[in-house]
């Protein structure tokens, strides 16, 4: 990777825009950056962010770029396939760094492209919350080589508190997907005991409060439960239940790639559709809750 004097950014949604402010605000090197929406380019221009047309004018005027973009078929289109995009564009010694989640697959076969024009393409997908990115403390889960890795760290901990070198490419997506189906099922999980205490005659707040203090704590209950489910609050700015659908569907891709059939997975997803079918797809994903219990009473 070449020496970074400028940063580029793709994607400037619910996680994407935040990131990108703080990259503005504490790398101490200009951005440009792209979106089809100009919203976020239009708040982000008091932290000098300076807008670009498309990808492919990002990448002419960036050493790094980093995406943030809804799913694979995203990614697919500016990395190897638009006409405005960044293959064309792109130049030996840059590096492009995905903060959103992809396949696994897909991410080493735009790393082995981008290898034959000498561009470095690295995973680096992000958890935690909106307002985890606002603040710069989300948890990045980095696929690259060491070197690399390295290179990057100080870029990364401009939006992150948690930086981890999960292995080679693909390897942070790997963790990644994961993390999410875990945290999927875990939010499951709650839903249900929430609906049977609250049938069974228990304040939902005092059982999300006594399991807080038990073996059942976890990030899921004292974010998704406390503060989404007990209010019954799902926002449309949240991550969508659409969003975890996707996520969860790679995750179960990647397992049966390996000849795996999870079944709590499976679960999960068929809670998620329902949700989606529901009307609630744009809804903060603990909105499955309602499926489970539609009374939430």
């Amino acid at each position: 990777m070449r020496d970074v004097n400028n940063i580029g950014f793709i994607g400037l949604g619910v996680m994407g825009e935040p990131i990108c402010r703080n990259l503005a605000t504490k790398s101490g090197l200009p951005v440009v950056a792209f979106d089809p929406d100009p919203a976020p380019l239009e708040r982000l221009a008091a932290a000098g962010v300076k807008a670009k047309d498309c990808p492919g004018e990002v990448a002419r005027a960036a050493d790094l770029i980093f995406l943030s973009l809804p799913d694979g078929d995203a990614v697919r289109g500016v990395c190897l396939d638009d006409e405005d995009g960044l293959l064309d564009a792109l130049a030996p010694g840059q590096a492009v760094v995905d903060t959103g989640t992809t396949p696994v697959e897909l991410s080493r076969e735009v790393a082995l492209r981008y290898t034959k024009i000498s561009v470095a393409f690295v995973d680096a997908p992000v958890a935690r919350t909106r307002a985890a990115a606002e603040a710069g403390t989300l948890s990045v889960m980095v696929g690259a080589d060491a070197g690399l890795f390295e290179g990057l760290s100080p870029f990364l901990g401009c939006f992150a508190s948690d930086v981890t070198h999960c292995g080679e490419t693909g390897a942070g997506q790997v963790v990644k997907q994961m993390n999410n189906m875990v945290l999927f099922q875990t939010v499951v999980a709650l839903a249900e005991a929430l609906a049977v205490g609250r049938r069974a005659g228990v304040d939902g707040r005092v059982l999300f409060d006594t399991l807080s203090k038990g073996s059942a704590d976890s990030f899921a209950l004292r974010n998704h439960g406390m503060k989404a489910m007990l209010p019954g609050a799902f926002p449309d700015r949240a991550f969508p239940a659409r969003y975890a659908l996707k996520d969860l569907s790679y995750a179960l891709g990647l397992a049966d790639d390996h000849g795996l059939t999870l079944r709590g997975g499976e679960v999960a997803r068929q809670l998620l559709e329902e949700t989606i079918a529901n009307g609630d797809g744009d809804r903060y994903f603990p909105a499955l809750a309602r499926v489970i219990d539609p009374r939430g009473d």
